[in-house]
């Protein structure tokens, strides 16, 4: 079965140029491409910038996301915002990892397994969602909490497994030393997605293991996902064996 995998840091639908609130953005940007599953970062709850958008339900009712999960990483004065995962194929033992390091921004990674069913098959994924910090030591630090957590040390390697997201990882050769040892594989080689409008930095990975293939992936380089957010969004379509 091919699926279709979105990882998108939405800038609490602010553009990245124009510095506007219009989530209308996002939702086409994400509607074009038709993700059966979507890794969001940056998004708001409640905020007065995004008009108190609950923006995961915002952008899941707009694009028919039945299943979502939204963990609040940062706390404002009003409101919040952090990850969320919206799919079409139910989601079950939602998770948040802490990835807090001491002194700096507080961080989670959102783990989830998702349910995919397809003709007389079925079969269950892993998904972490992450947006890492913005110092190499931390990054790393943050990788290997991940790879150390409940979710994943009982899990199989053979389980087909997911972990993307922001990685802020400005030479894009973070997961080299820690989640490739893992069994990872990356699937974006180094695709730049940051700044949207003149992209020179791989902030923006997916690294994969276990019972599945990567078919195709790629970033949106269209003239509405340069100017939506501050981050373009990236596609992928896997194939589950």
């Amino acid at each position: 079965m091919l699926f279709r995998l979105m990882t998108y840091n939405i800038h609490k639908g602010i553009g990245g140029v124009d510095r506007r609130y219009r989530p209308e953005r996002i939702i086409a940007t994400i509607a074009r491409y038709r993700p059966d599953i979507v890794f969001l970062q940056e998004v708001d709850d409640g905020v007065p910038r995004s008009r108190l958008d609950r923006e995961v339900d915002l952008i899941g009712d707009a694009l028919d996301f039945r299943h979502r999960a939204f963990q609040q990483n940062v706390f404002l004065r009003q409101g919040c915002y952090g990850n969320a995962i919206l799919s079409h194929f139910p989601l079950s033992d939602i998770q948040s990892v802490d990835l807090t390091i001491p002194l700096k921004k507080r961080r989670q990674a959102l783990v989830a397994h998702c349910g995919v069913r397809w003709e007389h098959h079925a079969r269950t994924l892993l998904l972490v969602n992450v947006h890492l910090g913005l110092a190499g030591f931390e990054r790393t630090a943050q990788l290997r909490k991940i790879l150390s957590c409940d979710a994943l040390k009982h899990t199989q390697k053979s389980t087909p497994t997911i972990i993307g997201g922001d990685f802020n990882d400005v030479w894009g050769g973070l997961g080299k030393n820690t989640l490739e040892p893992a069994g990872f594989t990356p699937a974006l080689g180094m695709t730049k997605t940051f700044p949207a409008i003149l992209p020179i930095r791989p902030l923006d990975r997916v690294y994969f293991r276990g019972g599945m293939r990567l078919d195709h992936s790629f970033a949106s380089h269209t003239k509405l996902s340069q100017h939506a957010s501050d981050h373009l969004p990236v596609i992928l379509d896997f194939i589950l064996d």
